[in-house]
């Protein structure tokens, strides 16, 4: 089988898009589109570290308007976060705006403790939080009139109308065990990052065979930084500054997992990722200018496929 064919190739909302005029925002997006590339995506975070987040839902409903060849990632969303009413609605209101476009990357988050705290939200409890509302979401997303699972949501005959045609697919992200039964039990695929082509094959096998009785049309990705650069070294600087000041951490700490170089060298390191069965990549690109950024993207595409 040749995986190649049916990959998805999506690149992070442009670091520079907000400071923008909405007549430059149009042309850098429809650059996006022009070369190629099949969807642009986000992250989410309500207030990461020093205060700083994305809503990853509102920033998709402003990209959709902007470009319309573009399909819509959310890469993850904080669910833990929101009452699972209110985001099912959100969901349902955008997927109704942009029919086809939309995919949900669902993740529990927890790099940062405090995010949770300030939202009124016991980061001990995130990921049974999360599986309880992934699980109302769903059924909401169905039609099905829901209650409240008894525990972290107590409400009766919730329901959302209209429901999204074609559906919207939810793929769980995370390395743990726990994410990998829950993209199993609630998902239509798994969202990994920060792992060998071995351990996303193993992830795949694990998510698979915990959902055989759903078996819905997997859609299994990789998310990821690359440094774009003219080789290893200048990719890795480009890449090295803005991860350590996004996350907090030294670059060390994501250095294994996040290649680095020209198109040729990151699509080397991507391909096996490929192999093992990802459909999806979602690519953030630091180099040394946006145009750069999206031209690398849309060559690795092109190898890859």
């Amino acid at each position: 089988m040749d995986r190649s064919t049916d990959l998805q190739v999506g690149i992070s909302t442009p670091w520079d898009l907000p400071s923008l005029s909405p007549t430059e925002q149009r042309r850098r997006l429809a650059a996006v589109a022009d070369a190629g590339i099949d969807h642009v995506f986000t992250a989410d975070h309500v207030s990461f570290h020093d205060g700083t987040g994305i809503d990853g839902l509102v920033r998709l409903a402003a990209l959709s308007g902007l470009e319309p060849r573009l399909d819509l990632y959310l890469g993850v969303y904080l669910l833990a976060l929101r009452h699972p009413m209110v985001a099912a609605r959100q969901i349902a209101t955008l997927a109704e705006l942009a029919p086809g476009r939309l995919t949900v990357g669902i993740g529990v988050g927890g790099e940062d403790r405090h995010e949770f705290e300030v939202c009124g939200v016991d980061p001990g409890t995130r990921g049974r939080r999360t599986n309880a509302a992934l699980a109302l979401i769903r059924d909401l997303l169905d039609g099905e009139t829901v209650a409240g699972d008894g525990e972290f949501y107590d409400f009766d005959e919730g329901r959302i109308l209209p429901t999204p045609k074609p559906a919207v697919p939810l793929i769980v992200g995370g390395r743990s065990k726990a994410a990998l039964e829950r993209a199993g039990r609630y998902g239509d695929g798994w969202l990994a990052a920060w792992c060998s082509p071995r351990r996303f094959a193993e992830g795949i096998e694990i998510v698979e065979s915990i959902g055989a009785d759903r078996a819905p049309d997997w859609r299994h990705g990789l998310q990821l930084w690359i440094g774009v650069g003219t080789d290893v070294d200048d990719g890795r600087a480009q890449v090295s500054r803005r991860m350590a000041e996004f996350y907090k951490l030294d670059f060390e700490a994501f250095a294994k997992y996040t290649p680095t170089g020209t198109a040729e060298q990151i699509a080397e390191y991507l391909y096996p990722f490929v192999e093992a069965g990802a459909s999806t990549l979602n690519l953030t690109p630091c180099g040394a200018d946006p145009h750069l950024e999206i031209e690398t993207v849309a060559e690795i595409s092109q190898l890859l496929r």
